[in-house]
């Protein structure tokens, strides 16, 4: 089996070998030589390779690419590809540049060694022309190693190198193909890429919101994040050390219970131990699973909601993570600061039904366990029942067996309930807002923030049912 999988990555570094198209510098820092070593063991490495180079003391490192503070950085890579791909032009684009495209590869990781088993993680990228001397197109991207071993995680990292600079050489015309086979001869949990950046002629018109998204649709990683300005971010550089406040919705639309639930929540938050003078990061998240509840995922619909939130002035968080303590397993993997999680009623509702929890082995109380394992806080929002009964967090009621437990949660404030809030806005319901849009009742208008009203009038939305109107729950 091995041996086929080497066969066929060593066929896609043969053919861009044979073929003397793509032309460029690898420069690779942290994994050994591994992208660069199949296009050289399958012969004819003079077709495709100018110069190799793994700088991997950091005094040689500062040298060429100069000072930094951290070496396995986003702009470590950006460094590396700027100054390889400018030499690569200086020295031969006037001998090899009518006829040959050009191209940097280079990637910075840590890999795991005999003295650090943390996160293996790294940055990689491809800096490359798609037509001879065409303006440079990109793709960045940010990469896990999830094996457990050193020469393992190398060897699959030399397998998606070769897969990406085979990507760029004849998928750049189409992002999705490209993105797609970043995975081919690699089993899945092997490599995940939470974030993926395209820029350049070669990708003219990529949204690089929906590359993401695809990032998350074709298993290669769980989550994606985008901040206001629609720029995709990686999230250990997002969340590194920092408190955060995260409001879980459909969005659909976003609506003045919701920023009312996320103001409540942020003036306790900001109250908190641990939570510094300067402001925590605030996300907004969408699950795939609510994406999906239409019955297929609308593109559309997913940047009418991105953009409804990003106007707000917020970051988006998509997740692939249905319970809430999958969420939070998350986001403890990238700081240890306090985690505040706003929520309505009905979704406190949720965390307490134990038929949610029938995968783990020690159900609701092993979910509850992973939920409340560090400094997390849930903000409860009140709720108008249909019988017009006012729910808090002081009579919401869970089933008997669990009511002590309840009471725990409650006593010791990882449960609190946000008492500061608008009255008149727990009769909005998102339902009813798009019930009141398709049918011109403009009433909605007052429901929702402006911003929020400006986009859905401008650009016609909720107008019809077609599509499906998904059947998730309301944030209230």
């Amino acid at each position: 089996m091995q041996h086929e999988i080497d066969a066929r990555v060593e066929s896609k570094a043969l053919r861009i070998n044979v073929e003397k198209r793509f032309y460029g510098t690898f420069a690779e820092i942290g994994a050994g030589q591994e992208v660069a070593r199949h296009f050289f063991s399958v012969g004819g490495a003079a077709g495709t390779i100018a110069k190799t180079i793994s700088a991997y003391d950091m005094t040689f490192s500062d040298a060429i690419y100069g000072a930094g503070d951290r070496y396995v950085s986003r702009a470590r890579l950006e460094t590396m590809l700027s100054h390889e791909f400018d030499l690569l032009l200086e020295r031969l684009d006037g001998v090899l540049g009518a006829d040959r495209r050009f191209f940097a590869f280079a990637d910075t990781v840590a890999a795991r060694s005999f003295r650090r088993h943390d996160e293996s993680h790294g940055w990689m990228g491809l800096r490359f022309q798609h037509e001879p001397r065409a303006p440079f197109s990109e793709i960045i991207l940010h990469v896990r190693m999830l094996d457990e071993e050193n020469l393992v995680q190398q060897e699959a990292l030399g397998i998606f190198g070769v897969n990406l600079v085979y990507g760029a050489a004849y998928h750049s015309g189409d992002a999705r193909a490209l993105i797609k086979s970043l995975s081919d001869d690699l089993r899945p949990g092997r490599i995940e890429v939470d974030m993926i950046r395209f820029s350049g002629p070669a990708f003219e018109g990529i949204d690089n919101r929906i590359m993401n998204l695809e990032l998350i649709v074709q298993g290669l990683t769980q989550s994606a994040l985008f901040r206001p300005d629609g720029e995709v971010v990686q999230a250990a550089d997002a969340f590194y050390k920092k408190p955060l406040l995260v409001e879980r919705g459909s969005f659909r639309p976003v609506t003045l219970v919701t920023n009312d639930m996320l103001d409540g929540a942020l003036r306790m938050f900001e109250r908190e131990d641990g939570v510094p003078d300067g402001k925590p990061e605030i996300l907004m998240e969408i699950t795939m699973q609510n994406l999906l509840s239409g019955g297929q995922l609308d593109l559309r619909d997913f940047l009418d909601r991105v953009d409804m939130i990003t106007s707000l002035g917020r970051t988006v968080l998509i997740s692939n993570y249905g319970e809430f303590y999958r969420l939070v397993n998350f986001l403890t993997r990238y700081t240890a600061g306090p985690i505040g999680l706003p929520l309505g009623i009905p979704s406190l509702s949720e965390i307490f039904t134990e038929k949610y929890y029938n995968n783990l082995e020690g159900g609701i109380l092993e979910a509850l366990g992973r939920l409340f394992k560090k400094n997390v806080r849930l903000y409860v929002y009140p709720y108008i029942s249909s019988d017009g009964e006012l729910v808090d967090c002081s009579n919401f009621r869970v089933a008997p067996k669990l009511k002590h437990l309840y009471a725990h949660l409650l006593e010791n404030e990882s449960i609190r309930a946000i008492e500061d809030y608008h009255p008149d806005y727990l009769y909005i319901r998102s339902q009813h807002v798009l019930e009141l849009v398709r049918k011109g009742d403009h009433s909605w208008e007052k429901m929702v923030p402006p911003q929020v009203s400006a986009i859905i009038n401008d650009r016609g939305l909720f107008q019809t049912e077609e599509g499906g109107l998904p059947q998730a729950r309301s944030e209230q």
